[in-house]
């Protein structure tokens, strides 16, 4: 994700909103399919229909945050959601309901590191987090120690949310960081109830001391601990590269440059978008032991060299999309609400800088790319996507610090 992109014509639509009541953000111009495939084709090849392309617009339903991040919803606590704001604030939103406004209240505030691409950037609740009250964070801490990337553990009880201060209970993992940017920072748990950790390459450009492709190095991957075990964190018995030397156990999946944001669809598979570095953005759909390809490649095209790239080995996206499309992916997840049945069970996700949003098909097996419809162009700067119980979708907008809706048009 780059944070800090954006333009005069950003700053006129956002004098506009202010003055707006109420605020329902449209598509700039009728959506059109575009971008590639991981196979290389036209979108617009797979993304045709025999029907009419649907619409969609976005319904503002909270405001007034500064740079959001990061967006969960409280389990057991339909209408309850936690923003993150990048400078360090993480925030409790009560939603309105019946047309009354929604309401937020500081929940915690760390010092961070927020230049660039450092900050407060992922909240994951623990799986039984109604029975112990734990919740972990990922973020790059201020304290007069070494740049890196902290995942701590923290406790509050939901009937405290919003009354009581979070207590930190331990530090799991500590990850230097070389530059500012590519962090990833996104923390989730799978359906198999361990932790999944999303590392950028560690940063500058071209990934200079080729961590994706390093495995001694944590960074530029996909790590997955389990946070039960004590002291320190545990490595579930099936990570793939556990007892190979110099190999990090705790690594998932490799050859990542920047994921941000990743999700686990209905079937359990971890979807996840990686932000390119000169030309295309990517999804990926990753499993046990994956190389990814990056700094080899970049999506499916060599990068490093430039020609001739090894391919064996490496797992291709299964969508991309090139540089006239958008610039900075953010990743997003499967709908699986009500208000817009055309839409469930495909996988939702925007561009940072140009504002576009796609619906994609997910491929059925493994090797096969998927089959991706734009949905529109709106003027979202999209920084995270997050889904609700009822499997509705909403989305955050990094410039203006609001909270939007996936609604029909």
């Amino acid at each position: 994700m780059r944070l800090g992109v954006w333009g005069w014509a950003a700053v006129a639509t956002l004098l506009v909103l202010v003055l707006a009541a109420r605020v329902v953000v449209r598509p700039e111009s009728t959506p059109t399919a575009s971008g590639t495939t991981a196979s290389g084709t036209s979108a617009s090849d797979t993304a045709a229909r025999d029907e009419p392309r649907p619409r969609v617009r976005f319904e503002t339903v909270a405001t007034g945050f500064r740079e959001p991040v990061d967006l969960q919803f409280v389990p057991g606590a339909p209408g309850l959601a936690v923003v993150l704001e990048k400078p360090g604030r993480a925030k409790l939103v009560r939603f309105g309901q019946g047309g009354a406004p929604s309401e937020s209240s500081l929940l915690l505030e760390l010092p961070v590191r927020s230049s660039s691409e450092l900050g407060l950037l992922g909240w994951a609740f623990h799986p039984r987090y109604l029975e112990n009250g734990r919740f972990y964070l990922n973020d790059n801490p201020r304290d007069g120690g070494a740049l890196r990337t902290r995942i701590s553990e923290w406790t509050l009880p939901r009937e405290q949310l919003g009354s009581g201060p979070p207590a930190l209970r331990r530090v799991l993992l500590e990850i230097e960081q070389p530059f500012q940017n590519h962090d990833g920072g996104q923390v989730a748990f799978g359906p198999d109830g361990y932790l999944y950790i999303g590392m950028g390459d560690g940063g500058s450009r071209a990934d200079p001391h080729d961590n994706g492709q390093d495995m001694s190095s944590l960074l530029g991957k996909m790590l997955r601990i389990d946070v039960d075990s004590e002291p320190g964190y545990g490595l579930p018995p099936d990570n793939p590269f556990l007892g190979q030397p110099n190999v990090r156990p705790e690594i998932w999946a490799a050859g990542l440059r920047n994921p941000w944001r990743f999700s686990f669809d209905p079937r359990g598979r971890l979807i996840a978008a990686d932000v390119g570095q000169d030309r295309f953005e990517e999804v990926d759909w990753i499993a046990k032991g994956d190389n990814l390809g990056w700094r080899l490649r970049e999506g499916t095209h060599c990068f490093l060299p430039a020609v001739g790239c090894p391919t064996e080995g490496l797992i291709e996206p299964i969508f991309e999309y090139g540089r006239e499309q958008g610039q900075s992916i953010t990743g997003g997840h499967v709908y699986g609400g009500d208000r817009l049945p055309w839409l469930r069970d495909r996988y939702v996700f925007g561009d940072h800088v140009s504002g576009r949003l796609w619906a994609l098909e997910l491929p059925a097996r493994r090797g096969e790319p998927g089959r991706a419809e734009l949905l529109g162009r709106f003027p979202i700067q999209f920084s995270a996507f997050a889904r609700d119980t009822k499997g509705e979708l909403y989305a955050l907008d990094f410039a203006r610090g609001s909270i939007l809706r996936l609604d029909p048009s």
